[in-house]
């Protein structure tokens, strides 16, 4: 019997969008059918086309966005029906023309190549899809130098961010002397913007955990932690799930696949602090202790979690161990660039069309990932900047969009490629607002051990604060940057090594922009609340009241079918007015 699968999309966006109901809906509909298998899978990376559904049969496959129960319900019940896909809400097929073939296209999954194909609680269906087989074939035939040798050749760097090479990592780690080694798997995902960990744990956590169990056979370690921030409670119910279902199956745990091989690993919930991305201060958390970055030397490798040799990588990179293994070294480094090999997922976010998760070829250009998978910058406006690498990255300008997506050509714009987080700007967005934003993320999240960190990210938010309220001081800018060399330089991790990345890169590019705030006292994007004013024209306006219903403060006075007016000292700025007027009258100065 030909049976059809329909997948429904249930991450944390999925979700959010109200796939559960699409899914509970298609459950009474299909719930006694034998030949329709109903699948509840992880992100596929299409969050703006969310609740998803697709229908694949023999290998044929048809992807449905923007699906409600109702709407969900009537394609299934065409398809089955007709055998025939209809064509309203097709997003992407792989039998006919549909708006995303070509985004989906232009990515090579290896990260995500099981992300919302396969059911993440059925480790049946991670292994149909080579699951595991990389680790059959490590402990059953290679020596553990011979599976770093494996990772070395493939060119893979940490996803983590610093971006240092994995197998000379898994290396120094190998060689670390201890009767007790930890492997551990950062996925306190922090960035604001970013949710590429957060979406792999929860649609194929059966990949990390391989990625963890190669790393401990090579390098020695037994036991194995994965720190992960409390709010992702759907990624940590997959996770442990996953790791029951593999020590069952004799993949976790004691004498793996019937080997002197032994490993297991935990899960350790983070409380949300940024500075635990750290890897001294994820250490400290894990010990019990209060999060909080030390030293180096010695490194991890040498002294980790509770004094072990402790090897630390984040979620995407184990999730590429397993491809690699299989695959070979060769088929990974075919793709990328230079010294940046392999793929890199990205979380696109802000003015973007196409908002979500990409994989991409290292080396594909910014332009590339932003206009032509991203689907560019909406409503008609202007891109203006992406910042990459979250508080601890850049504003990388238009200027600089035929930048290739390597390591080195990334942080010779003065950013960093970070996890993946890329957060488009568009000619509405203020550099000023920006900086202040991500300057007050991190001054919150630093831990305060540091003077320069803690008091000097204060000192400089109060500046950005100052000129984007018209205070500014001449100096002012001269003064951000001389604050940001000495907290760069004073700092002990990288929290305040790297926080005043977002000023450094906005100044280097758009110091006109806070020239303007600080010399004219006008905010050229027109979002600085103290700088901007709300005018109503007069012989536009045709009376309706919307706008004076819908300001919060009662700021807007008239007649009905008369003009209206807007009293400047009530005005709060909130734009709620300007979203009402059907007739656009209403201008901002």
């Amino acid at each position: 019997m030909t049976k059809t699968v329909v997948r429904v999309g249930v991450g944390s966006c999925g979700i959010a969008a109200g796939a559960l109901a699409v899914l509970h809906r298609l459950s009474e509909v299909l719930g006694s059918r034998e030949d329709v298998v109903l699948k509840p899978v992880g992100c596929v990376g299409l969050c703006f086309h969310e609740p998803l559904v697709e229908i694949e049969r023999e290998g044929q496959r048809w992807l449905y966005g923007e699906m409600d129960a109702a709407g969900a319900e009537r394609v299934v019940r065409d398809f089955l029906a007709t055998g025939e896909a209809p064509a309203e809400h097709l997003v992407y097929s792989t039998v006919t023309e549909a708006p995303e073939n070509d985004m989906l296209g232009k990515q090579v999954r290896v990260v995500l190549r099981n992300c919302g194909i396969i059911d993440p609680e059925k480790i049946d269906e991670y292994i149909a899809r080579d699951g595991y087989k990389a680790l059959e074939k490590a402990v059953h035939s290679m020596a553990p130098e011979q599976v770093i040798a494996v990772v070395t050749e493939s060119g893979l760097r940490g996803r983590g961010g610093a971006g240092f090479p994995t197998g000379l990592k898994w290396k120094f780690a190998r060689e670390a002397k201890g009767d007790l080694k930890y492997v551990v798997c950062n996925a306190d995902e922090g960035d604001p913007g970013a949710f590429m960990d957060r979406s792999v744990l929860e649609g194929d956590p059966h990949t990390v955990i391989e990625g963890m169990v190669l790393c401990a056979y090579a390098v020695g370690a037994s036991q194995g932690v994965v720190y992960c921030r409390a709010e992702y409670p759907l990624a940590i119910k997959h996770l442990n799930l996953a790791l029951e279902q593999a020590r069952e199956r004799g993949y976790l745990g004691r004498n793996i696949l019937g080997t002197t091989f032994s490993f297991d690993i935990y899960v350790k919930e983070g409380a949300g602090a940024f500075v635990c991305g750290e890897e001294t201060a994820l250490i400290a958390s894990i010990e019990g202790k209060r999060g909080m970055p030390r030293p180096r030397p010695p490194f991890p490798a040498q002294s980790g979690v509770f004094g072990k040799p402790t090897n630390i990588n984040n979620v995407e990179t184990f999730a590429n161990i397993p491809w690699i293994l299989v695959h070979g070294a060769e088929a990974f480094n075919r793709y990328g660039i230079g010294k940046s090999r392999g793929t890199k997922v990205f979380a696109l976010a802000g003015k973007i069309v196409k908002g979500g998760l990409v994989e991409v070829p290292m080396g594909m250009p910014l332009r590339e990932v932003i206009f032509d998978v991203g689907g560019g910058v909406p409503d008609g406006k202007t891109f203006k900047a992406v910042q990459m690498g979250g508080p601890s990255g850049g504003c990388i300008p238009a200027a600089l969009l035929d930048t290739p997506v390597d390591y080195e050509s990334i942080n010779a714009t003065g950013a960093i490629m970070g996890s993946g987080g890329m957060v488009v700007m568009d000619e509405a967005t203020c550099v000023v607002d920006v900086a202040k934003f991500f300057l007050s993320f991190t001054q919150r999240e630093s831990c305060g051990k540091c003077p320069f960190c803690r008091i000097g990210t204060k000192r400089m938010l109060e500046i950005l604060t100052r000129i984007s309220e018209g205070q500014g001081r001449p100096d002012d800018v001269d003064l951000l940057l001389e604050m940001s060399v000495q907290i760069k330089d004073g700092s002990l991790c990288g929290l305040g090594q790297t926080a005043p990345n977002p000023v450094l890169t906005t100044a280097k590019y758009f110091r006109e922009e806070y020239e303007a705030h600080i010399r004219d006292h006008q905010c050229p994007a027109k979002v600085c609340s103290a700088l901007i004013h709300y005018t109503i024209d007069a012989e536009k306006c045709i009376g309706c009241t919307k706008c004076a219903r819908a300001c919060p403060v009662k700021a807007i006075s008239g007649a009905l079918k008369a003009p209206h007016v807007i009293d400047d000292g009530a005005c709060i700025r909130c734009g709620l007015c300007l979203k009402s007027c059907p007739v656009k009258a209403i201008s901002v100065e």
